[in-house]
């Protein structure tokens, strides 16, 4: 599968550009980005050819990576699926249901794979883990914590013109729910929501199975006080969701893997543009519970 990747930003370079450079069957075919300059520059460094057009870029491969903004991979998707390119996309999908339904229906319409990338879902024993809880009856309730230090710390995201705007409902937020929701099942509303300490949030979900789950989000926690959670209560007794072993480069190979697999079998992935339009329904109620909450 030929693979061009679109964004030259932090994320693209720590994390992208290694994982399909390094793919054993992936031909890492070329790079596109808002600004030429770092496009060529991160092209030269693996040795693929630079775009100044997006649209050659997509006549040249197969599928595409998208590493850039919510709003700008929204869109670019739609034309990408309209070209019958495949995507590998990140999260979140997008930052409004509308665009992310458009993501969706230009999937859908077009017949191509998707896969959107939540880094936890593609890591060995957090998603061995999902699977396995996923299997169990009678969870009751469940507890989140998301917690980074992204605008406290020397994060390379700090500079985040969405992060900034959007907080951690929009960027931590995604992951936490694709934890739950394969485990609790859809989300039937958003309960409550109340704004914490600079962007944190927290929220009560009401989920199909009567679970309840509450989530406490944040990228302006202490350093000291960063890392992720996830604690399951149920009849089976407490389970707490294991850490990784491996990092976000690993994590995006397997999710290339999932990507190539679905387009050859036809089979949709569960981390499909589907299942990244409902996380940003989900996301898109909880902001508005929090709009309510500060009138």
């Amino acid at each position: 599968m030929r693979i061009g990747l679109l964004g030259t930003g932090p994320w693209a370079r720590a994390t992208y550009a290694p994982a399909l450079a390094g793919h054993p069957g992936l031909e890492f075919a070329g790079v596109w980005g808002r600004r030429p300059e770092a496009a060529t520059a991160l092209a030269e460094r693996y040795d693929v050819t630079p775009y100044t057009d997006v649209d050659a870029l997509l006549a040249d491969v197969d599928a595409v990576a998208v590493a850039l903004p919510p709003a700008v991979q929204a869109e670019l998707a739609v034309r990408a699926a309209g070209a019958g390119r495949h995507l590998l996309l990140d999260k979140p999908l997008a930052v409004t249901a509308a665009e992310g339904r458009a993501v969706a229906e230009a999937v859908e319409r077009a017949g191509v794979a998707s896969v959107v990338f939540f880094t936890t879902r593609f890591q060995h024993e957090p998603d061995a883990w999902i699977g396995e809880q996923a299997a169990v009856a009678g969870w009751f309730t469940a507890r989140a914590q998301w917690l980074g230090a992204v605008f406290t710390s020397d994060s390379p995201f700090a500079a985040s013109p969405w992060r900034r705007e959007k907080g951690a409902l929009w960027d931590v937020g995604p992951h936490a729910l694709s934890v739950l929701l394969p485990v609790l099942g859809d989300v039937r509303r958003v309960a409550a929501a109340a704004h914490g300490p600079a962007d944190t949030v927290h929220l009560v979900l009401d989920h199909t199975t009567g679970a309840s789950s509450t989530l406490t989000l944040s990228l302006t926690a202490p350093p000291a006080a960063a890392g992720a959670e996830v604690e399951l209560r149920g009849e089976a007794g407490v389970s707490v969701m294991p850490g990784s072993s491996e990092g976000a480069v690993a994590a995006l190979a397997r999710a290339a893997d999932a990507l190539a697999r679905a387009a050859r079998t036809g089979r949709p992935h569960a981390c499909d543009a589907a299942f990244g339009l409902r996380v940003t329904e989900i996301l898109a109620a909880a902001e508005a519970r929090l709009s309510d909450a500060r009138e």
